[in-house]
């Protein structure tokens, strides 16, 4: 997986006790499977679909359907809004291009039915294939008792027992409240409530200036809905590299969206033109509605019973090794369960890590330091590794390049010249580029164009490698390219 460095130690696996396919109870309707998976979005659907194509006979309980948060609540249904709003801003600028259109108006209604319709084909297809797999899917709650024992509660109260030889723990999370914000669904709403609204408010205040939250204003602001991002950190989007952020902040200010950081929330009081939200030092906002976006916590409650063996901490994550091991043998746990990067592609990969031990495959731990990360708000940011930040911090000497998207043919045939792609390399004893350490982008569909950047991080590619290969043209591609080229001492189009 990693040519040039170990990701942590190669589990040396052996094939755990009873691995090996049984005949025995694992026909339709069995009660012992190989695997029992609790819950189906993608880390419980990946493991499963994953063991079903090696031959393993595993069950799914999922209480509501499968796909979960991601398919149904989160990630899709999200990305479909935030294409309207893409849609919106097209026809808006429609002149620019010369192609003459009235001012859009949006039907929120409509977008909400085609991204139900977009979510039901997904869903019909994951069914389809976990059918094809011949995972047998538990309609009810599941919760791990002793011995492997998974018992199954229906909505009507009835109750089923099955045993999985291993089973997987990933019941995902639910949004994160905060005192002083009860959720009603009119006046304050998470995720769950925005992602079902058939109609938009005319203000919103965005409690929370993270990924989901900047989704949300920059979707809504975009749609003609007066946002306010209230974020009590001292900047936008923790966690991203500041010249990334700023990009950000800049483009909201510039649609008109009001982005206050550093602010604590205090809690708010209905009337009769909306609700008062307190903040910061005694000031106040009047809103439509409140958006509480501060992150996700694990649904964890019940999951597991005391003589499980299982540990849960304080926060309510199950407790894993780099293996995915819980303290219980034979139990694992992925997803938002756990206290990694809360993204479905992230539980996809700690899916894949299970099973390959439970086949007796040898494997590598997730390098968490280098996934991939994609925001979806406008402008889009992509990154990996590690930030210019981050690094100073941790006394790395490092060499920077950054190239805007204003210099790009294809960027600006779109019209879309806001953003920037950051390269960071580590330094070598002459001064020079060493291993790329870190992309950082933000601009017009960063999030595609990151596949390339995640594979020279994860590689530890050096840009005298990397110069080499061609990027087409015209393309927003281009801009890696170039900047990559130019850390070698000697630029294209860029100094």
């Amino acid at each position: 997986m990693h040519p040039r460095r170990s990701l942590g130690t190669t589990q040396e696996v052996v094939r755990l006790p009873g691995a090996e396919t049984s005949d025995e109870g694992a026909a339709e309707g069995g009660s012992e499977f190989d695997i029992v998976v609790i819950g189906g979005g993608p880390g419980g659907y990946a493991a499963s679909l994953y063991a079903g194509a090696a031959g393993l006979s595993v069950a799914v309980v999922e209480k509501e359907k499968v796909g979960g948060t991601c398919l149904h609540r989160g990630c899709i249904p999200a990305k479909e809004f935030l294409e309207t709003a893409a849609v919106f801003r097209a026809v808006a600028g429609a002149k620019e291009f010369g192609v003459q259109a009235s001012q859009p108006t949006v039907e929120f209604a409509v977008s909400q039915d085609r991204k139900q319709k977009v979510v039901d084909q997904l869903h019909r297809g994951l069914q389809g294939l976990m059918k094809q797999r011949k995972n047998q899917v538990f309609a009810g709650t599941g919760q791990l008792l002793g011995g492997h024992v998974v018992e199954v509660t229906a909505e009507n109260g009835s109750t089923t027992r099955i045993t999985g030889r291993n089973v997987i723990l990933a019941a995902g999370s639910v949004p994160r409240t905060i005192p002083g914000f009860d959720v009603d669904g009119k006046y304050v709403m998470t995720s769950d409530e925005v992602l079902s609204l058939t109609a938009l408010p005319g203000s919103a205040a965005v409690i929370g200036g993270g990924a989901i939250g900047c989704e949300f204003a920059s979707m809504m602001a975009d749609l003609g809905v007066q946002v306010t991002v209230l974020e009590a950190l001292p900047k936008l989007l923790p966690g991203c590299d500041q010249d990334i952020a700023d990009v950000v902040v800049r483009s909201f200010k510039k649609r008109g969206i009001t982005v206050r950081a550093g602010v604590p929330v205090h809690g708010h009081e209905p009337g009769e033109s909306g609700t008062t939200v307190r903040f910061g030092e005694d000031e106040e906002l009047v809103v439509d509605t409140v958006i509480v976006s501060v992150g996700r916590r694990p649904l964890s409650d019940e999951l597991v019973s005391e003589d499980s063996g299982v540990t849960v901490d304080e926060r309510g994550f199950v407790v894993v090794d780099e293996w995915m091991k819980t303290s219980a043998e034979g139990v694992y746990a992925v997803g938002d369960l756990v206290a990694t990067p809360q993204l479905a592609h992230v539980g996809f990969a700690e899916a894949v890590l299970v099973i390959k031990q439970i086949l007796g495959e040898p494997v590598f731990p997730v390098n968490y330091d280098a996934v991939p990360w994609g925001i979806y708000c406008h402008p889009e940011v992509a990154f990996v590794g590690i930030t210019e930040q981050d690094a100073k911090a941790a006394g790395i000497d490092i060499v920077v390049k950054k190239d805007p998207f204003g210099g790009n043919s294809r960027a600006r045939i779109l019209g879309e010249t806001e953003g920037v792609v950051k390269v960071i390399c580590a330094k070598t004893a002459d001064g020079r580029a060493g291993p790329l350490l870190g992309v950082h982008m933000v601009g017009p569909w960063v999030t595609e164009q990151l596949g390339q950047a995640y594979l020279a991080v994860n590689w530890e590619a050096t840009p005298d490698e990397i110069a080499p290969f061609i990027q087409p043209h015209p393309t927003l591609s281009e801009t890696f390219g170039e900047t990559v080229i130019a850390l070698t001492g000697r630029g294209l189009h860029v100094g």
